[in-house]
């Protein structure tokens, strides 16, 4: 099968991967098939070519872009396929059914997890792929991990959760992880997570309060926050005024 056809899988399977191809230079045409899991299928007709698709590929197909590359005299798009991005969201309250509202019209897959299996309803989070009633380890566990595409938002104010799921979030491979509080409620968080021993480093990684600041106050408000810090942050954008903004681009163009 060629890398063409192979490229037709993961897209119909809803799954992950890039497809690089030649587009000027020699061989013209030729293309690598790269696998979410780093698999590869056909050739670019060297190692050294071969190397920069694979490095491309694993860097543009994690942030789900697809990109004409430079190397050497040739010239590769990079294209990609990826499911829709995944937000998985700790704490079943309102503030929760309203991001997951919010992040299906984003066109986002959001999957809401609580450990209490009374509030942990489909029925009270209807816009979401996946309700789990499950503590975070065995939550994670069950959406098949934590890959760079994943973006978590704890909204709980329990410490009990909020520290398990933080402490797997944060020592994972995570986009990024956001928490909801109050500023004093984070400096608590903080020195909990500090005295149980956790990585400071790791601990720097946490958006908290999570969102951007919108002055906020209904849950559908804070949900546009929140949603919005999401956005920016898969973008590699800061969140500011569009009309603060002074050169690039203000909207990308896809691929």
């Amino acid at each position: 099968m060629s890398a063409q056809a192979a490229f037709t899988r993961p897209a119909a399977d809803d799954g992950r991967g890039a497809l690089v191809t030649v587009v000027a230079g020699e061989p013209l045409g030729a293309k690598l098939l790269v696998g979410a899991d780093g698999s590869r299928e056909g050739t670019l007709g060297s190692d050294a070519a071969d190397a920069a698709a694979l490095a491309a590929a694993e860097e543009l197909m994690w942030a789900d872009r697809s990109e004409l590359v430079e190397h050497d005299d040739l010239s590769l798009f990079v294209d990609v396929t990826a499911p829709a991005p995944r937000l998985i969201v700790f704490g079943a309250v309102d503030y929760s059914a309203s991001l997951a509202r919010l992040a299906r019209a984003a066109g986002w897959r959001s999957f809401v997890c609580d450990p209490r299996s009374q509030f942990a309803t489909p029925e009270r989070f209807p816009d979401a792929d996946q309700v789990i009633a499950a503590w975070p380890e065995d939550a994670f566990r069950s959406l098949g991990g934590i890959d760079p595409a994943t973006y978590i938002a704890v909204l709980t104010h329990d410490p009990k959760l909020d520290d398990a799921a933080l402490t797997i979030a944060l020592g994972s491979e995570a986009a990024y992880v956001g928490a909801m509080g109050s500023r004093r409620a984070q400096e608590h968080r903080r020195a909990r997570l500090l005295e149980a021993g956790f990585d400071v480093e790791l601990l720097d990684r946490l958006a908290a309060p999570t969102g951007l600041d919108l002055g906020a106050v209904s849950p559908e408000e804070t949900a546009l926050s929140i949603m919005a810090e999401v956005v920016a942050v898969r973008n590699g954008r800061d969140g500011g005024r569009l009309s603060h903004k002074r050169g690039g681009r203000i909207h990308e163009v896809g691929a």
